[in-house]
C-alpha cells in the first residue's frame, strides 16, 4: 500500500477539531483517496505546538517504511515565538534533506503560508522574508509546493476558531482543497 506522511504541527494535528480522525487534514485527504478508488495510507504525523526546531528532532522517527509522499508544513509557531527566517528556513532545510536522504523515492511537498493581514504588524520588515521561505526552498530543492494551503482561510473570523490561527471543521476542508491539485499531481506520477 502506497504511504503518505503529513508531517507538521497543530494545522496538520487538527486542534480544535471535534474529530481530528475524521475532519483534519489528512483524514480529509485519506477520505478523497478512497473516493477515487485508491489505496493509501495516510499518516497524520501533527504535533501542536511543533516548531520547526523541534519537528526536526522528532522527525526520524516517522521516516521509516515505504514513504511514496512525504507533506511538510510547519513555520507558523516559529512566526508566532519570533523565530528568525534565516532560522526557519535552516530548519525547513534540515528536515527536507532527511527526507531526500533517508526515503530518496519519496516525492516531497512544501505547505507554505501567506500571513493573514494582522500578522504583517508582528514582525514588520521580516514578514515578508517568512513568506519567501517555501518558494525559495521548494525551488533550491526541486520539491512540490502549494504556496498558501490556508488561502480563503486565513484572516477570516467565520472559518476560524477565537484565537485567528487555527481553522474549524469547514476551514479545514477549504485547505485540504487547496491542498488536493498539487498533490493529485504527485499520486498521478506514482500510477
Amino acid at each position: 500500500m502506497k504511504k503518505i506522511v503529513f508531517f507538521g504541527n497543530s494545522l496538520i494535528a487538527g486542534y480544535g477539531l471535534i474529530n481530528p480522525s475524521t475532519e483534519s487534514i489528512p483524514a480529509l485527504i485519506a477520505g478523497k483517496l478512497r473516493s477515487a478508488g485508491m489505496e493509501y495510507e495516510v499518516i497524520n504525523a501533527g504535533i501542536s505546538g511543533d516548531t520547526t526546531a523541534t519537528a526536526l528532532d522528532r522527525l526520524d522517527r516517522h521516516l521509516n517504511g515505504n514513504i511514496d509522499i512525504f507533506v511538510v508544513e510547519l513555520g507558523a509557531n516559529d512566526f508566532l515565538r519570533g523565530v528568525s527566517p534565516q532560522e526557519v528556513s535552516h530548519n525547513l532545510q534540515g528536515i527536507i534533506s532527511k527526507v531526500i536522504t533517508f526515503c530518496p523515492q519519496a516525492s516531497i511537498m512544501l505547505l507554505g503560508m501567506a500571513l493573514p493581514e494582522w500578522a504583517h504588524g508582528i514582525h514588520g520588515t521580516q514578514s515578508l522574508a517568512y513568506q519567501n521561505i517555501y518558494k525559495d526552498l521548494a525551488a533550491e530543492n526541486n520539491i512540490s509546493l502549494v504556496p498558501s494551503f490556508l488561502k480563503g482561510v486565513a484572516g477570516k473570523p467565520g472559518l476560524n476558531m477565537p484565537d485567528g490561527v487555527h481553522p474549524l471543521a469547514a476551514g479545514y476542508q477549504i485547505a485540504a482543497e487547496n491542498i488536493w491539485p498539487e498533490l493529485s499531481k504527485l499520486i498521478n506520477r506514482l500510477l
